[in-house]
């Protein structure tokens, strides 16, 4: 996502120009169009997922990378029919994604194991996000992307830093056998659905309630250091304070996620 997101602020492409376009979505349109991110983030995700499990669980590969197709398929169409972008738009976000699926997918499992490589790990984790963050290159007027950029990044980097302190610190469970090779898909019984959605209600209830937190303390501890308004709309949109905020606030969100999130689960039995 940084890779698309700094791209279109070092292209420029503008969107589809309004009329003949109809712009369905009015929060992003002064962003720029080239790639779509939409385009980038279903690509990557439905064929990352298809290409880690296909030697893990048992399940028709053609059925997989149908649905793969599908779905990134109907993400893009969907870009286009919100006049969000043009069709060389989504072209270039899948073929982005494409290559850089192809380039990165060879290191999966050494990025996989870093996290357990170094108790110095999560500085890492933090410090080289933040910079690239911070260090976003600057519009010609301000957009959204830079924010964006910075929630979709720092919330990565919570992830990870969560996933390490699992296990670093054993918090979520102890340590198990190594799973078979393949495994079967279990299927989804009505008993599991409940678990699901309580499960997913306890924690999304929680993750909201951390992020709240989180970026109402952030946000006073900047206005005050920079002493600014409380609440004005053009200092929060400022570099020193949007990225810090954005930034500390969604890096607690994927710790929340990843290990609070869990750790609560199980006092509430419901692992």
């Amino acid at each position: 996502m940084y890779v698309g997101q700094v791209a279109k602020d070092i292209l420029k492409w503008p969107r589809p120009s309004y009329p003949p376009v109809v712009n369905l979505e009015k929060r992003v349109i002064t962003e720029y169009g080239m790639p779509s991110t939409h385009a980038m983030a279903a690509t990557a995700i439905s064929f990352t997922l298809l290409i880690s499990t296909m030697d893990r669980y048992q399940y028709p590969f053609v059925l997989g990378l149908v649905m793969a197709v599908v779905f990134s398929t109907l993400v893009c169409l969907s870009r286009l029919y919100t006049g969000m972008h043009t069709v060389l738009d989504v072209l270039g976000g899948v073929l982005l994604t494409a290559v850089l699926i192809v380039f990165t997918q060879p290191a999966w499992t050494l990025i996989d194991h870093l996290d357990s490589a170094s108790p110095l790990f999560p500085v890492c984790a933090i410090v080289v996000p933040f910079f690239l963050c911070y260090n976003y290159p600057v519009s010609d007027y301000y957009t959204p992307t830079r924010a964006d950029t910075t929630t979709i990044v720092a919330a990565g980097a919570g992830v990870t830093i969560g996933f390490w302190l699992n296990h670093f610190f054993q918090l979520v469970s102890k340590p198990t056998d190594s799973l078979p090779v393949v495994q079967n898909i279990p299927p989804l019984t009505a008993d599991m659905l409940l678990l699901g959605l309580t499960k997913f209600t306890v924690g999304i209830v929680l993750i909201l309630l951390v992020r709240q937190l989180v970026q109402n303390l952030s946000l006073r501890v900047l206005y005050s250091w920079f002493k600014v308004v409380a609440k004005n709309k053009e200092a929060r949109r400022r570099l020193e304070i949007e990225v810090p905020y954005k930034f500390v606030t969604y890096t607690s969100v994927g710790i929340c996620a990843t290990t609070v999130v869990p750790m609560l689960h199980r006092v509430l039995g419901l692992l």
